[in-house]
């Protein structure tokens, strides 16, 4: 079967912008507290009158009108997210009709932090398998609305937002631009990131993520990149999950990524959960810092400290 390619990608953020200067003004923090241990300057953050639906709608939209598809094509769509308030209808089924699709399948994937990564893989085993020709792929999460505003560890770190990657299949003759996905967890670390409770509050311990990730994580981003038949210093671009910038600069030099631009999103958006990657890879490609065929590492992990890579090629 044919494999798969990304034909665009779109992001989406609330107007409204919360400063450090603002958060001082909120709790026991500061400006220069919040970049020095976590890097981040600004977040969006949407209003009770924006739920997430409506956040991925917008970026699934764009990234449809930049591809080029009209959104009758679509046969499938596969929203990440873990910050939907309500279990039916689903997220993608109100992404859905909110973009008018016919008749498309429509499915969550929840794995917080590396969602889109699971997402996009899923969606390009649909597209291979013969069970869809074009999907939106979306990340998206609300994280101010499960977050404690009055806990300074956590509230530093969160933004809300979308990304969108509209995927089809590839021409018989094309080279698949999506590679095959390198994915698990660490089950018995799942107390690491937590959403929970009545009403859900996002919260997690950052000394294990921060140790796992800068430990575990760079042989396993080697290891995708090999799936792929490159070696990192083939790499255009490293799109890591915008946890903290802490981890992702690190992180990209362990890597091994010598050639690579490697995003920094979170400094201007925060932690946006699953709609990270897809919205720093849309900034990328939106600015021209990568352009059509560039190799792209593209990593998620998060939640159950589950993760997912894949490369992809920039659309």
């Amino acid at each position: 079967m044919p494999g798969s390619r990304i034909a665009a990608v779109g992001h989406y953020q609330p107007a409204k912008v919360l400063t450090n200067d603002d958060l001082a003004g909120m709790v026991d923090t500061s400006d220069e507290w919040i970049r020095s241990r976590v890097g981040i300057r600004t977040r969006h953050i949407a209003g009770p009158e924006e739920p997430v639906d409506e956040l991925a709608a917008h970026a699934a939209a764009k990234a449809l009108a930049a591809a080029g598809r009209a959104p009758a094509s679509v046969d499938l769509v596969v929203v990440a997210t873990s910050t939907a308030v309500d279990r039916s209808p689903n997220m993608a089924a109100r992404v859905a009709a909110r973009l008018g699709l016919p008749s498309p399948a429509a499915l969550d994937v929840n794995v917080v932090c590396a969602g889109f990564t699971h997402a996009l893989a899923t969606a390009d085993h649909a597209v291979r398998a013969g069970a869809a020709s074009r999907a939106v792929v979306i990340g998206a999460d609300k994280m101010s609305e499960i977050t404690d505003w009055t806990d300074r560890t956590t509230c530093v770190l969160v933004g809300d937002g979308a990304g969108a990657a509209v995927v089809e299949a590839c021409g018989e003759d094309e080279e698949p631009g999506i590679s095959p996905v390198l994915w698990g967890s660490v089950p018995e670390m799942g107390h690491a990131v937590r959403i929970e409770g009545q009403p859900a509050r996002f919260a997690q311990e950052g000394q294990s993520v921060y140790r796992w990730a800068t430990t575990q994580l760079p042989p396993l981003a080697r290891a995708t990149c090999e799936r792929a038949g490159l070696t990192p210093a083939d790499l255009a671009a490293v799109v890591l999950h915008q946890a903290n910038l802490r981890i992702v600069e690190p992180l990209a030099e362990r890597i091994g990524a010598v050639n690579a631009v490697v995003a920094r999103d979170v400094v201007d958006s925060g932690n946006t959960s699953a709609a990270s990657v897809p919205l720093a890879l849309s900034k990328l490609v939106e600015r021209g810092e990568i352009v059509t065929g560039d190799p792209v590492l593209l990593f998620g992990f998060g939640g159950n400290l589950s993760y997912a890579g894949q490369v992809v090629r920039c659309p």
